[in-house]
Parts: C-alpha cells; sequence; structure tokens
C-alpha cells in the first residue's frame, strides 16, 4: 500500500504540457461547440492524481471507510489490501484550484478520482489548462420512462392470488403473490428475512416516510445527493419527489400484516436520493457514484436501483446520447461505478429498464449492462415476461438480465396517504425484490460474496439451463437458492435452519496466544462467552452483554493462561453449547 501510495504522491509533481483541447471528450467538444462562452455546462473533471497521500491517516484503512466496510471487502480481497488508490479521496487542493477558476462543485468521486460541478465555457479553458487535469467529459443527464402506478385501490377479498395456498407464518395480504412467486415467505418462515444486512435503497427520496408499511423499519442513514442535506422527503426547498422512492422501499422493506411484507423487512436500511424527478431537470450519473461510495464507506452490503440511465434530457442534443453500443459493461461512467463496488464486495442489483424489445440489438440501460452484478427484469403474475422490460445481451457477449421477478401488478404503498396502496409496473419493481433476497441469503450467510449470491440465483432460477437475452436465468427462487448454497459447501457449519445459536470452533487450533471464537445469534440477545479449565471452574468472561442478530467474532487472548485444554462456553436463552479449544505454548 505504502509504494502505491508513494507513486501517487511523486506523480504530483511531474508538468504536463497536454493542451487543453486534447482533454476533452468528443462528446463535451460537441456538446461546449452549440454554447455561448457565458454558458455553464455540468461536466466531470477528472484528475491525473491524488496529491499529497502520504498523509498518515491514509494508510490507516479505518480512517477511509467504516469497520462495516472494511468486514464486507475481508470476503473478496486479501486482508493486507483492503484500500487501494480509488479509496483514497480526491486532493483538495485540487478541487479548491478548480473554484478559484470559476467551478461550482456538484459531488466528489474518489473512486473515479474527479469531481462534478457547473462551469462556463471560457473558464473550462482555464482549468483544462491546469497541469494536475487528466480530461474532462459531460455529466450525461437523463430522462426515465415513466412506469405506470394505479392508485387508491381498494382491497378487494375476491382478488384473484389474494389469500396465500398452505401454511405460512406472516400474513402478506395483497403482496403475497410477488413474494411467493419468488419463494420468499418460506425463508422467511425459516427465519431468513434480511436481519444482520444493509441494504441501501438508490432512488427519488421517499415522500412519505411515516406511511405504515416503515413503522418497524430500521434507518440508519439518509443523505439527498440531489439537494445535498441528510432530509429525503418532498418539498422544503429541495426538488424533486419521492413517491418512487416509496414504492419501491415499501416493496424489499416493507411490513405491515394484512397490506405488504417485503423480502428483507429486518435489514438495516440506508436511504439515498440520486434522482430529481423535477420534469425541468434531469436525472444525473454523478449523484449515483457519489450514493454509491457514501454508502460503501458506511458498510453497505447490496444496493438496490431502479433507475437506469440511457435517453439523454436534451431533444436538440440527441446525438450525445448513450446507445445500445456503449452498454459493453465499460463505457458508461455509472457502469463503471458499479463494477466497482462489486469489486469492494457490495451485491449490487439494478433494474433492467423499461425499454422493451429490439430484436436487433439489446434495450437495457445503465448500469444494468455492468459485469459482476445482478440486473433484474420483470415478469407478470403468470411467469411471462413484461412486454416493456429491457433485453439483452450486452455488446461483449455477456446475457442480460440475470434474472426475473413480478414486475408488473405489483402491490405497493403509495404516497396518497399513511395508509394508501396501489400497483404498479415496472422493472424498478422487480428489482427491490431481488435485492430483498440476495438480503435472506446475507441472513443465511454472511461470508457470501457478490459473485456466490449471483451464481445461486442464476443456477436455481426458472431457465437455468437454457438462460436468454429475455429472461436470463429466469425467474427468482429464494429457497432453492439457499440450498443451492448450502449443498455447495460455501458455509457447512452453517445449518438450514437458524433457530439456535451457533458456536463455531476456534481458529487456529491449537493456538498461541490469541485465537479467534466466532458465534452466530439469530435474534438479539443477551449473551455470555465463558472460558473453562478441564476442572469445570470458569476463569474468564470473554463477552456478556447484548448481541445482534447475525455472526460475531472475538480474539481470545490467552497470553496469562498455561498451556493446556479448555473449554468455550456459549449461553444464551436457554441454550448452551461448548467447544474444546487447545493452547500450546
Amino acid at each position: 500500500m505504502k509504494k502505491i501510495l508513494m507513486l501517487v504522491c511523486l506523480s504530483f509533481f511531474v508538468c504536463y504540457g497536454q493542451a487543453p483541447l486534447e482533454k476533452t471528450s468528443v462528446i463535451l467538444k460537441n456538446r461546449l461547440s452549440s454554447l455561448p462562452n457565458d454558458s455553464k455546462v455540468l461536466v466531470w473533471i477528472f484528475f491525473k492524481d491524488k496529491g499529497n497521500v502520504l498523509n498518515k491517516s491514509y494508510q490507516v484503512p479505518g480512517n477511509i471507510v467504516s469497520e462495516a466496510s472494511l468486514k464486507r471487502r475481508e470476503k473478496v480481497l486479501d486482508k493486507s489490501n483492503l484500500i487501494d488508490f480509488t479509496d483514497i479521496p480526491v486532493f483538495q487542493e485540487y478541487i479548491s484550484k478548480l473554484q478559484s477558476e470559476g467551478f461550482e462543485l456538484n459531488q466528489k468521486s474518489k473512486w473515479l478520482n474527479g469531481v462534478s460541478g457547473y462551469i462556463t465555457k471560457q473558464d473550462l479553458d482555464k482549468v483544462l489548462g491546469l497541469p494536475f487535469v487528466e480530461k474532462a467529459d459531460i455529466v450525461h443527464q437523463f430522462k426515465k420512462r415513466v412506469e405506470t402506478i394505479n392508485q387508491k385501490i381498494e382491497i378487494n377479498k375476491s382478488i384473484p392470488n389474494y389469500k396465500p395456498s398452505g401454511v405460512n407464518s406472516l400474513d402478506y395480504g395483497p403482496s403475497f403473490p410477488q413474494v411467493n412467486q419468488i419463494n420468499v415467505p418460506a425463508l422467511h418462515s425459516m427465519g431468513y428475512k434480511g436481519q444482520g444486512v444493509t441494504i441501501c435503497v438508490m432512488d427519488a427520496g421517499v415522500s412519505l416516510l411515516n406511511h405504515e408499511a416503515f413503522d418497524s423499519l430500521n434507518i440508519i442513514a439518509t443523505y439527498d445527493f440531489v439537494n445535498h442535506r441528510t432530509y429525503i422527503g418532498d418539498g422544503l426547498g429541495g426538488h424533486g419527489v419521492g413517491d418512487h422512492g416509496t414504492m419501491t422501499l415499501s416493496l424489499i422493506g416493507g411490513n405491515k400484516p394484512g397490506q405488504i411484507i417485503g423480502p428483507a423487512y429486518k435489514s438495516n436500511f440506508i436511504l439515498a436520493k440520486t434522482e430529481n424527478t423535477d420534469s425541468e431537470s434531469p436525472i444525473e450519473e454523478d449523484n449515483w457514484i457519489a450514493a454509491m461510495e457514501w454508502a460503501d464507506s458506511i458498510g453497505v452490503e447490496v444496493t438496490s436501483t431502479s433507475l437506469g440511465y440511457l435517453t439523454f434530457d436534451d431533444t436538440v442534443a440527441v446525438q450525445f446520447d448513450y446507445t445500445w453500443q456503449n452498454m459493453d459493461g465499460r463505457t458508461t461512467i455509472i457502469t463503471k461505478g458499479a463494477v466497482l463496488a462489486a469489486r469492494k464486495g457490495i451485491c449490487v442489483v439494478n433494474a433492467a429498464g423499461n425499454e422493451g424489445d429490439d430484436p436487433t440489438h439489446n434495450t437495457l440501460d445503465a448500469p444494468a449492462d455492468a459485469d459482476s452484478i445482478i440486473t433484474a427484469g420483470a415478469v407478470d403474475i403468470a411467469g411471462i415476461r413484461a412486454d416493456f422490460s429491457s433485453v439483452g445481451n450486452t455488446v461483449d457477449g455477456r446475457i442480460k438480465p440475470d434474472v426475473m421477478a413480478l414486475g408488473q401488478g405489483d402491490y405497493v404503498a403509495v404516497q396518497d396517504n399513511t395508509t394508501s396502496y396501489g400497483y404498479g409496473n415496472g422493472t424498478s419493481f422487480s428489482c427491490p425484490l431481488t435485492a430483498g433476497v440476495c438480503a435472506q441469503l446475507l441472513s443465511f450467510d454472511h461470508k457470501l460474496t457478490p459473485i456466490q449470491i449471483r451464481e445461486a440465483l442464476r443456477n436455481t432460477a426458472s431457465q437455468s439451463t437454457n438462460p436468454d437475452r429475455h429472461m436470463g436465468w429466469g425467474i427468482i427462487n429464494a429457497l432453492s437458492a439457499l440450498n443451492y448454497i448450502h449443498a455447495q459447501g460455501v458455509n457447512n457449519d452453517r445449518p438450514i435452519n437458524p433457530d439456535n445459536f451457533i458456536l463455531y470452533q476456534n481458529y487456529p487450533n491449537p493456538f498461541n496466544p490469541t485465537t479467534q471464537i466466532k458465534y452466530f445469534v439469530p435474534y438479539g440477545s443477551i449473551v455470555s462467552i465463558d472460558i473453562y479449565n478441564v476442572l469445570g471452574m470458569r476463569i474468564f468472561t470473554l463477552f456478556n452483554g447484548f448481541a445482534t442478530a447475525g455472526d460475531h467474532e472475538l480474539t481470545l487472548n490467552a497470553t496469562k493462561f498455561s498451556s493446556g485444554i479448555y473449554f468455550v462456553k456459549l449461553s444464551a436463552n436457554a441454550y448452551q453449547k461448548t467447544i474444546k479449544i487447545t493452547l500450546l505454548k
């Protein structure tokens, strides 16, 4: 890590003679050619390095991201290299210099080593002349295809598929068809409700966070990246409304028995407003990038994005659109961000888009083309692909979408009042259902990587043996995916049913002088971890207190113990479990 930082630092002192024109993307050049000199344009400015990054604080991973983020990264990265160049903050002196030249900052991206903001055509020339500026590009701005919603629907007990068949542990009400199609109730009955998992919903804010469907929602952080504030609701001088976010959040985490219950209603939620829904203002990709980096720093494990980016929000400048030919997994900036998130251990779930079918090419919305993420398309209750659901394949030949879930006729909370519901259509609704199942699987096994989750969903979906460009591997099956994970031996010491507490065998064993003690808690409980000698005498208490649901890990330091055999005992409620450990000095 130190070698990388030194190289980055040294590059700061190199003088570049690149002409400003050579630093401008073709799209930005074309855009600027139609504007007067004093017109402002929203651009990306990318830097060549990160300046003086030898600051010691940057060499301590915990100073850059949270412990939760580092723990998640351990699943996919070497423990000695949990942070890299992309995690180092953008050099503030560079930003200050841009601002002194007339640049109005909007967002910062450490992953991309750049900033977005507004600048006039004439000031841009001065900025591009700065030696530390690598290049400039346009911030793509888009319109999202409007999804339909039928509001104010009265609950009709005779609605087909309304009443659950068989015995279920929860009363799903009219939401039963959408979760039953993907076998969510089976995992709920087994105790997997997304507990212990952190999800970020990235959408248009939430217009009605006091809706009854959210009464038990555990929200740990919120931020509005459009208006730069923590409040994500409507009004108070901000741009955009969050009715769409209200609907998608209810699908993944809603919990109102008799009305709606989402797959991951016991998860912890981070809510990010990334979309400005004002008709005069476009969706902007830089907000999404900033939100993903923020969620990563907190420790997010699953993201649900019911937004897609394809059509430019300027009919005069349609030549600046992203097109289907850019859906190759490496071109659009938002796709690059999604891939980086997955590489850092985040399970990224994105809607495929609502652009329908075209037999000659894909109709995906970025970042649905990204590799390593899960792209969700939409089906109706009969399991038939919705005609609006976008199709693959990517330009580089990969099958997309990955999987399917209900996206036509989904029962959702709506913004009319705190008890109102309706039915909606769109891949925006199949996405949170899919993300919710990912959280359920992580509740079963927190060791799962994004790729392992995707493979489990793909290999157990309705057309796993014959995937295609219309439905990918097919409709997901949560129970089959869990059984697949268990059968593959990803974590064979975890039982299928999580009703009991678990005390895992320590590692290393034998040990000297430290060893790791890991245990699992199915629900928040008072837990005691005690050490006993061979005479049955308790000689040390390693932990005694409240433990949240999920896996926990403790370090036993036996420096003051004598060599020999000891016993570790877990006590919680009426459950007790003991393992033997060996200290060799």
